[in-house]
């Protein structure tokens, strides 16, 4: 899903739990009435979707009846009080800026049906690539994925010096 969502010139979000009246009509009350579902919504939650969120080129957001809310750009701020992910990396700055913990850290208070999840979601965010272990448990997920991380930053710095 990561080269997917890296090759994808933009990812439209529907966010099935933020509605818009369709009575409002003025511009600043259209985004009072949407901002609290907003930064309420469950699409904020999940792990899967912060790669949505991190990775595409361009990410456009929905309401439930389809009204265009603003774009990961337009809505930085507001991205950024629901996520506390550094406004530069919604921009696009690139990923390999920040540490694996950091990066780790954008989806601590995500959720997941599967535990192993919580670490597969961040795997092409910190650049590694494993095969998906579902039964391993998130605590050796995370351990082979910190043993990777490493492994590369060691080779990298082999192939710099």
């Amino acid at each position: 899903m990561f080269r997917w969502d890296q090759r994808a010139s933009k990812c439209y979000v529907y966010l099935s739990d933020v509605q818009v009246p369709s009575e409002v009509t003025d511009a600043q009350v259209f985004r009072i009435a949407w901002e609290v579902a907003f930064r309420q919504s469950r699409w904020f939650t999940r792990d899967w979707t912060l790669q949505e969120l991190l990775v595409p080129a361009t990410v456009e957001f929905f309401s439930k009846e389809g009204k265009q809310l603003g774009s990961r750009i337009s809505l930085e701020q507001e991205i950024h009080g629901i996520t506390k992910i550094p406004i530069g990396v919604l921009r696009g700055q690139r990923l390999t800026e920040f540490s694996v913990e950091e990066r780790m850290s954008w989806a601590a208070s995500r959720t997941t049906a599967l535990e192993e999840d919580k670490v597969y979601c961040l795997l092409g965010i910190c650049g590694v690539f494993l095969p998906l272990i579902y039964g391993e448990g998130e605590a050796y997920a995370i351990l082979r994925l910190r043993g990777n991380t490493e492994a590369a930053g060691r080779a990298g710095n082999r192939m710099s010096a």
